[in-house]
């Protein structure tokens, strides 16, 4: 009995100790564990042009001489961008959001930002920083707007924007370059487009649904298909589109007008001519449905069409159908309007 003892005891000395039983193996990093922050319950918050988002960050305690710093990551350069700065009491605001940011403070533990007239340029990755001394503390967010992807090509035909020129024609057609993500969204929801594209991160892609010879053939799957990074000062592409909700609306007015009576026609009605990234969105987010085909600001004549008929174009699926650059000269089409 004394030597059975005798070896129990030997063998609990032997052993290591309980808790390095269950220790890590060596070379696993030690999962994060916030101490002063709460985790988020919904790191996506979701909004549209003109509405009133709130990015939540909460403390669960207040530490000393603490400080809160929101910044933006931009996709162009990945650079943060600080939007606000808070030690509890006062708070400061840097750079273009500032007019339109501010502190939710609902109760003393509530660093939350809140962003009012959200634009097209404010969807992406946001950072709530606790910043206390050693201890500092982060948490990441996405705001994402509801919107829709269009393809974009000038006058003058296809493959004719530089990365800056295409950022351009976007911006002038009431919208931005699309992100990877706003353009793989559009793709699961149906975007099939034959022509390379120049997206906001400076990559060039183009989404198939129907694989076909001339959109690299056949045998490819569907995908969006990507040419990378290309030189955004001399490679020349078309341009994928994103825009949002409208704070306004676009209607139609009939007619047999040229250009130039387009424009003049939605003035005398106290109204602008309307852009292609103001058309499509009445379409997506309003369901403007009309056969008629319509001046634009661009000088594209198009019409949208929420419920596919054989006498409207004659195809299956809705959109935003387009007849190209006419002469401004011509007298066929009425116009589109934005007030």
């Amino acid at each position: 009995m004394h030597r059975l003892l005798l070896l129990a005891c030997l063998w609990l000395l032997a052993a290591p100790p309980a808790s390095s039983i269950f220790q890590r193996p060596t070379g696993t990093p030690a999962p994060l564990h916030l101490q002063y922050l709460l985790e988020p319950l919904h790191p996506t918050v979701h909004t549209q042009r003109g509405a009133t988002a709130t990015l939540p960050c909460v403390l669960r305690t207040l530490p000393h001489n603490y400080r809160v710093k929101w910044s933006k990551v931009e996709p162009t350069n990945y650079r943060e961008n600080i939007i606000i700065i808070t030690n509890g009491l006062y708070h400061k605001n840097y750079g273009p959001l500032s007019p339109r940011v501010r502190l939710r403070h609902s109760h003393r533990y509530d660093a939350s930002l809140t962003i009012t007239d959200v634009a097209l340029e404010d969807e992406g990755r946001y950072r709530c920083q606790l910043v206390n001394g050693l201890e500092d503390e982060s948490i990441s967010l996405t705001l994402h707007l509801e919107g829709i992807v269009f393809p974009y090509q000038p006058s003058n035909g296809r493959y004719k924007f530089n990365y800056h020129e295409a950022k351009r024609a976007c911006e002038q057609q009431d919208s931005r370059l699309a992100t990877y993500q706003q353009l793989y969204k559009a793709w699961t929801e149906g975007l099939d487009w034959c022509n390379a594209g120049w997206i906001l991160d400076g990559t060039v892609h183009y989404p198939i649904i129907n694989s076909r010879e001339p959109c690299g053939g056949r045998l490819l799957l569907p995908g969006v298909r990507t040419y990378g990074a290309r030189d955004k000062q001399k490679d020349r592409f078309d341009a994928f589109c994103f825009t949002s909700a409208l704070q306004g609306q676009v209607y139609f007015i009939r007619g047999h007008l040229n250009f130039k009576e387009a424009g003049q026609a939605c003035r005398s009605h106290g109204a602008a001519i309307a852009k292609v990234g103001q058309l499509y969105s009445a379409w997506k987010f309003s369901q403007l449905d009309r056969c008629d085909g319509g001046w634009l600001a661009d000088g594209s004549v198009r019409y949208p069409i929420t419920i596919p008929r054989e006498r409207c174009g004659g195809l299956p699926d809705p959109g935003v159908r387009s007849f190209g650059f006419p002469s401004k000269e011509m007298r066929t089409y009425g116009t589109y309007c934005f007030v």
